[in-house]
């Protein structure tokens, strides 16, 4: 053991009560922060977990078409505006109206082509086709507005892992087979192996057998999705051969919105991020980590003073023992390190006991209230990332903290320290 390690392992021992207070101070200053960033970090994932459960990262579809210029009952033109330049092409019409299209479904132009584009987007890890629109299903005598979607079980799985999500039955899309949530099964009074009648505006009308019921912990999905194969539902929307949407899986959650952007560039087609369609999640999300940020830096500040102050009350009691250790021979620097290698052990121990404190506190909490499901209602996120990040703060608060008395304590005169002492 080297010269300074000894020292600095006596004065802790000399030093039993500073050295339990300090400890204290650590160790429920990284308990505080262990149990905070593992509850805010795991309700965050939850809510992201529920958000991204039943939706798609980035959809893609076709843009909006431009409202249309009515003269006199005739379509003027695409463009109002070069119209309101020039009045006077309007002549003595009678009546003037901008007429929004028709709401019905529209495809992707050469959509398989756009997809394997899409897929080439760096980020982008699975890509599905859908074709969804508005649908009525009826039962016996009851009948729901639905949200149809037509999808590719095989590459849907990749986007939605619904295959995980079911209560009952089997996700499977074959032919004239459906798979609906758990709400609207309630709503229907139906379950797996029961024929349900699924109508559209544009005139479809085809008969379906539910192969599965799935739970997606979402009740506005669980109310209303109807999921069939892809060819039953161009048929059902009159959409024969297209698609209404490309849903995309990306690699990085929080990297949606820039490779959305880019896909919109690469395709020249509307793509919607999670992020955008989710602004009022994100702001909440961001709130929370501003507030843990805040709570652990005041944190931080409150334990590095309280080891500064008691360092600096410690290098006055000890001012006769660094004098005579100064007089025989100890060089600054290594009074210096001496009270650096406290600091460092200090911030060591009281991660220790901290990580203790932290953990129990954040399991105690997880287990207060439970959802019906077993599922702790405030989940928390010990990761091994959190437990390496307080260690390099709790050494680094150690050591930052010690700075102030270690260099005190090496600049002290031996005669006039002795004297004092």
């Amino acid at each position: 053991m080297s010269f300074e390690w000894f020292v600095a392992l006596r004065f802790l021992r000399e030093g039993r009560i500073q050295t339990v207070l300090i400890l204290l101070g650590v160790s429920v200053g990284v308990g505080v922060i262990i149990f905070l960033s593992a509850l805010i970090t795991g309700l965050q994932a939850s809510l992201i977990d529920k958000t991204l459960g039943s939706q798609a990262h980035i959809v893609v579809q076709p843009p909006d078409e431009m409202p249309r210029l009515i003269v006199d009952g005739v379509v003027a033109g695409t463009d109002p505006a070069a119209l309101a330049r020039d009045p006077a092409a309007l002549g003595e019409a009678l009546t003037v109206r901008l007429e929004k299209p028709a709401q019905r479904p529209r495809s992707i132009n050469q959509w398989p082509q756009v997809m394997r584009e899409v897929e080439q987007v760096p980020g982008v890890i699975a890509v599905s086709p859908l074709v969804a629109g508005s649908a009525f299903v009826t039962r016996g005598v009851a009948s729901r507005s639905v949200a149809l979607r037509g999808i590719d079980p095989e590459r849907f799985i990749r986007i939605i892992d619904l295959s995980a999500k079911m209560t009952a039955g089997v996700f499977r899309v074959a032919g004239t087979e459906a798979v609906i949530g758990t709400g609207l099964a309630t709503d229907l009074g139906v379950r797996t192996g029961d024929r349900i009648r699924i109508l559209t505006a544009d005139g479809g009308n085809d008969i379906f057998t539910i192969s599965g019921v799935f739970d997606l912990e979402n009740q506005a999905v669980n109310d209303s999705w109807v999921l069939v194969s892809l060819k039953s539902a161009q048929n059902l929307l009159d959409l024969s051969g297209g698609i209404s949407a490309l849903e995309a899986r990306v690699d990085r959650i929080f990297s949606a919105e820039i490779i959305a952007q880019q896909v919109a560039r690469r395709t020249g087609l509307v793509a919607d991020s999670w992020m955008k369609l989710n602004r009022q999640l994100l702001v909440g999300l961001k709130s929370q980590s501003s507030s843990s940020i805040m709570i652990q830096v005041f944190v931080v500040v409150a334990v590095a003073l309280g080891i500064a102050s008691v360092l600096v009350v410690w290098v006055v009691q000890k001012n006769r023992e660094i004098g005579i250790l100064r007089a025989v021979g100890t060089t600054r620097g290594q009074i210096l390190r001496v009270f650096l290698i406290q600091g460092l052990l200090l911030g060591a121990a009281g991660w220790v006991v901290g990580v203790g404190i932290g953990t129990t506190l954040s399991l105690f909490f997880a287990g207060l209230a439970t959802n019906p499901d077993g599922s702790p209602t405030f989940p928390v996120n010990l990761s091994g990332q959190l437990m390496l990040g307080t260690l390099v703060m709790a050494l680094g608060v150690g050591l930052f903290s010690a700075m102030a008395p270690a260099r005190r304590a090496a600049n002290l005169d031996p005669a006039e320290a002795i004297h004092r002492g």
